[in-house]
């Protein structure tokens, strides 16, 4: 069963140790960077993804101060625990909670050109290029009214 849950103390280098694979290191920050950030940004909402009571994965969402919308700033999956289903899972879980905040009606999500496996998946959720490019990588909007599971 997949769940998500806070990191802290007692998961907190099971969960920083989590990685990609090296052909994937250049499409999301590690897991140590995210949490520190989250610290930095108290807005942001860092959680470790399980399968059970094995940490397979990270994600993190926030409300964006500066376009008052919710952004998913990270999506990993450890390189062990790839092809099963656990990032589309934890995006799920995530979209389901954010879509509980009747008051915004967009979620904006980027991806690292080349990393076409991952845009393919936000596609299935109802994602679709908004045209943006920020620091690089190509933003991706869902509109409430085109969530799909």
């Amino acid at each position: 069963m997949i769940t998500l849950k806070e990191i802290d103390r007692h998961n907190f280098k099971a969960i920083a140790a989590l990685k990609v694979a090296d052909a994937q290191k250049d499409f999301v920050a590690e897991n140590v960077y995210s949490i520190a950030q989250a610290k930095a940004y108290p807005e942001c909402i860092p959680l470790a993804v399980y399968d059970n009571d094995t940490p397979v994965g990270f994600i993190m969402y926030c409300m964006d101060y500066d376009d008052k919308e919710y952004w998913i700033y990270r999506l990993m999956i450890d390189e062990n625990h790839q092809g099963k289903g656990y990032g589309k899972a934890a995006l799920k879980l995530v979209l389901l909670k954010i879509l509980e905040d009747k008051a915004y009606n967009k979620i904006f999500i980027s991806v690292v050109p080349g990393n076409e496996a991952v845009a393919k998946m936000y596609e299935t959720f109802g994602f679709e290029t908004d045209n943006q490019v920020l620091e690089g990588e190509i933003v991706y909007c869902l509109h409430r009214n085109n969530f799909t599971m």
